[in-house]
Formats: structure tokens, C-alpha cells, sequence
């Protein structure tokens, strides 16, 4: 048990703070700016709750990926042999890659609409009628984004959920290769 024990922990708790942080700031921070009576300052306090998040975030993401090694490399030999284990490990790894870049585009989006923040808004990612068409674009963009990146963690984390169910005895036993 105690093999696994640290890097199985922090994988699950880096994917919870990814997928938690993601939906309270599409939620809570997006929806609290909102509220905000100056037009401007609705993209201004989204973008600066967003940017106290970021290194969070990132450390969330990189303690992800060195217990996925880790993990990955405990686990290499059953998932050389049982079946359907390597293909879960490369689904499980382009859903988190994937996942990292949309998150990472979101933030380079953020970064253009904190820039813009004085054209206002009526939300975070709702453009005003005389905003730019950049300003604009980059809202629109994060309106889905922001409900596509807590997705790609769900993803994740069922993802992780179906790795630890495939190491039950029963299953590694069903599913060894000839």
C-alpha cells in the first residue's frame, strides 16, 4: 500500500483543486465580477481572482504530471500486460493534455480580456454591445472554455477512478494477457 500512497494522493488532489478551482471560478468568481456596478471592473476583478489562481494552478498541474510518472512507472509492467490498461494510460494522458492546453489557452485569453478591461463588460465573459471585436472574441471564447476545462478534469479525475478500479485483484486477474 505504501508504495503508491504519496504519489496516488497528490495525483487525486492536484485533478480536485484543477476541477474545483475551474468550476468556482466559472461559478463563483465569473458570476461574483458580474455583479461589479462599473462595467470595467467586471473583466478587471474576474481577471485578477483568475490570475491568484494561476500559480495554484500551475503547481496543481505540475504535481499532477510527476505523480502520473510515478505512478506510471510503479505500475509499468501490469500496464505492459493487462489488457486494457496501456490503452486507458494514453486516453487517461491525451485527456490531461488536452485538458492543460485548453486551461492554458483560457489563460492567454484572460490575459487579452484583463488588457481590454476598460472597454467594460456586462460580465466576464459576456461582451458589452460596444466592445471590440477582439475584446469580444476572447469573451466568447471563454464562455465555453470556462465549462470545458472542469470537463477535461472530470475526465480526469473518472479517468483515475477507472485505474484504481482496474488494480483490484479480480480484474488485474481477469485481465492479465496470455
Amino acid at each position: 500500500m505504501a508504495g503508491n500512497l504519496v504519489a496516488r494522493s497528490v495525483h487525486d488532489l492536484s485533478a480536485a483543486a484543477w476541477f474545483g478551482g475551474s468550476l468556482m471560478g466559472a461559478i463563483g468568481l465569473n458570476g461574483a465580477a458580474a455583479q461589479a456596478k462599473d462595467p470595467a471592473e467586471r473583466t478587471r476583478l474576474s481577471s485578477a481572482g483568475w490570475m491568484k489562481w494561476a500559480p495554484v494552478q500551475t503547481a496543481a498541474f505540475a504535481s499532477h504530471l510527476v505523480a502520473d510518472l510515478a505512478i506510471a512507472l510503479e505500475n509499468k509492467g501490469r500496464i505492459a500486460t493487462q489488457d486494457g490498461v496501456a490503452r486507458d494510460t494514453v486516453i487517461k494522458a491525451a485527456v490531461t493534455l488536452a485538458g492543460a492546453g485548453v486551461t492554458l489557452y483560457a489563460g492567454i485569453l484572460g490575459k487579452k480580456v484583463e488588457k481590454l478591461a476598460d472597454e467594460g463588460a456586462r460580465g466576464a465573459t459576456e461582451p458589452q454591445p460596444a466592445a471590440s471585436d477582439e475584446l469580444k472574441s476572447a469573451q466568447q471564447q471563454l464562455k465555453i472554455l470556462q465549462w470545458a476545462i472542469p470537463a477535461f478534469a472530470a475526465a480526469v479525475v473518472v479517468l483515475g477512478a477507472k485505474h484504481g478500479e482496474m488494480q483490484r485483484p479480480k480484474n488485474v486477474f481477469a485481465g492479465l494477457r496470455s
